[in-house]
């Protein structure tokens, strides 16, 4: 029997972040609102059917929003270190999910609670990415400008036409600080909200405290470390595709229904999946699976019901044993 085959008992589900915007990107207050209250029908029907979830976010256009107010005010107030961003919008994001996930709990009469855990993630102080920044954030800037922020410490690189751009550090994920808080939680029988963004990054100092840094986490590759650490069957990478694709943007176009964690990565080896945001996806649902006797599933958030049992979506599950 295939894992695929068994009902999980706690799924992680990882939502990207046009679920948490309105069409075309939309960051205002109320497509916010609205999308997480969409997005969120599709959880609870995961809850009602006795799925113990736990759940994850993106919060690049959040985030972004709380970049370009630092940019406007900058000459007036000091900006916001980037790692407040994060904890900032796992907040406001938090806030809006209890909302509307506990509205649609109590629509099918579901009696469960939601909690919303602000997560800290663990990244090494002497990674790399530290020393040479390569994640670009928010949006160009002229010259001038730049160099005002820059004046704050940041980091900033000429993109050309396009003006000057922010690059900050994407360091692996080590541990998810927090994930004991969410685990007690679960276990109390609510579903949590954690690790969004990918979690506040922070290192530990020679003294053994802790410090937030001007990085961002990937979140695909913190939700894989966190359904791992919280015991999960599955992990479902909720995107805006079905499926992931082969040849993605060619005539020859396929989609990708089931994949082994060591296929995945030839795959991607090849250039299946480029850069983008593809590529995180398809590397955390393949360390996921590669940790043990598991599934993970790549699909829109409109199948991830379905991806529960095996029904969408690009499934990645290990080799079947030979039988001995």
């Amino acid at each position: 029997m295939s894992a695929a085959d068994q009902q999980p008992r706690r799924v992680l589900v990882a939502l990207g972040g046009n679920a948490m915007t309105g069409p075309d990107g939309d960051a205002a207050p109320a497509a916010q609102d609205a999308a997480v209250s969409r997005a969120m029908t599709h959880v609870a029907d995961l809850v009602a059917g006795g799925v113990e979830v736990i759940l994850t976010h993106g919060n690049g256009p959040q985030v972004g929003n709380l970049l370009v107010k630092n940019e406007l005010a900058a000459g007036v107030v000091p900006p916001v270190p980037l790692d407040w961003c994060g904890a900032q919008t796992q907040a406001t994001i938090g806030f809006l999910v209890l909302n509307a996930l506990e509205r649609e709990l109590a629509a099918r009469s579901v009696d469960r609670r939601v909690a919303v855990v602000v997560t800290r993630t663990l990244v090494d102080r002497d990674d790399p990415g530290f020393t040479n920044p390569s994640k670009p954030i928010g949006r160009h800037l002229p010259e001038e400008e730049a160099r005002r922020l820059m004046e704050h410490g940041q980091t900033w690189e000429d993109r050309g036409k396009k003006g000057w751009r922010r690059v900050v550090a994407s360091p692996e994920p080590l541990e998810v600080l927090d994930a004991p808080a969410a685990a007690a939680l679960l276990d109390a029988g609510y579903v949590v909200l954690a690790a969004g963004g990918g979690g506040v990054p922070v290192v530990r100092d020679p003294d053994g405290n802790l410090r937030g840094v001007e990085a961002v986490v990937d979140k695909d590759l913190t939700a894989a470390l966190l359904a791992d650490e919280l015991g999960a069957d599955l992990l479902v990478v909720a995107t805006d595709v079905e499926h992931v694709y082969l040849g993605h943007g060619t005539d020859e176009a396929r989609p990708l229904t089931h994949a082994t964690p060591e296929e995945l990565r030839e795959l991607a080896a090849e250039g299946h999946f480029g850069g983008g945001s593809m590529a995180p996806k398809v590397e955390a649902a393949a360390r996921f699976v590669a940790g043990g006797a598991r599934r993970a599933v790549i699909t829109s958030l409109d199948h991830i019901t379905a991806a529960v049992s095996g029904g969408a979506g690009t499934v990645i599950e290990p080799a079947a044993q030979p039988n001995t």
